[in-house]
Formats: C-alpha cells, structure tokens, sequence
C-alpha cells in the first residue's frame, strides 16, 4: 500500500512499504506461500513467525523425502545406483544454492544460527545429509 498517492495519480513509497518489500521478497525467496507471508508480516493475526517458518521447514522436508524416494524408484527401475550419488545435494552445492539466493557467509551463518536454535536435531540431520564429516558438523553447530 503506498504511503502517499499524488494528486496525477503516482504511488509514492516510504521506507515502512519498501522494508515490507523486502520482507516479503526475502520469504518469497524461501518459497514461502503468499497465505503465510501476510500472516508473518501482520504479528496481530495468528501463528508466529518462528512456527510459521517451522511449519514451512517441515513442508519441504517432507517435498525433499517424497522426491528423494521417488529418485530411489528410478534408480532401482534402472539399476543404476551411482545416479543416487551423483544427484545428491553436497555441502558444496547447498552453499551455492544459498549464494544463488543472495546470502552472503554472514546471512547463512545467521541462518545456521536460527536453525540449530529452533530445531537443533533436523539441524543435525541436514548437515549430515550434506556428507558433512562430524568435526565440520560441530563447527557449524557451534557458530
């Protein structure tokens, strides 16, 4: 919603609609539906930020299982194990994902932060399904 409207008909934005701009460019990055992002930027109706976002991380856990077992079905109709290997998200990988997404090493450490915060056992998980040797995972834990 625009701050002010001129009189020839401009839309004129003020920091307040560009921050909720940014907001909303930010949730959207993580795919978070449009439903949740109205709910997450008005604090009065409902479910917190921190369960909206756990809401969300679980959603696509469960989109990633389906489609790692779906990977595993065609592997097994072609016998070809190695393609399970070579598709598999690495650390590498996730880290590109994360900068293709606009974090810098700051944003994924706050990222690593929240997560190992509010789910420190799926932290746990992930990293290891990244490959991640357990000294790096306890590093990373500990940021």
């Amino acid at each position: 919603m625009p701050a002010y409207r001129s009189d020839n008909g401009y839309r004129w934005y003020g920091s307040d609609e560009v921050e909720r701009l940014a907001l909303i460019v930010s949730y959207r990055s993580y795919g978070i539906p449009v439903a949740s992002i109205a709910t997450l930027l008005d604090h009065q109706k409902g479910a917190s930020q921190p369960q909206l976002l756990r809401d969300h991380f679980k959603q696509l856990e469960q989109e990633i299982t389906q489609l790692r077992k779906q990977q595993q079905a065609i592997v097994a109709l072609l016998q070809e194990p190695q393609l399970l290997e070579e598709n598999r998200v690495t650390k590498e990988r996730w880290v590109e994902i994360m900068k293709a997404s606009g974090f810098d090493e700051d944003a994924m450490r706050r990222w690593h932060q929240k997560f190992e915060e509010m789910e420190p056992d799926e932290h746990q998980k992930f990293l290891e399904s990244l490959g991640i040797d357990a000294d790096e995972i306890k590093r990373i834990r500990l940021l």
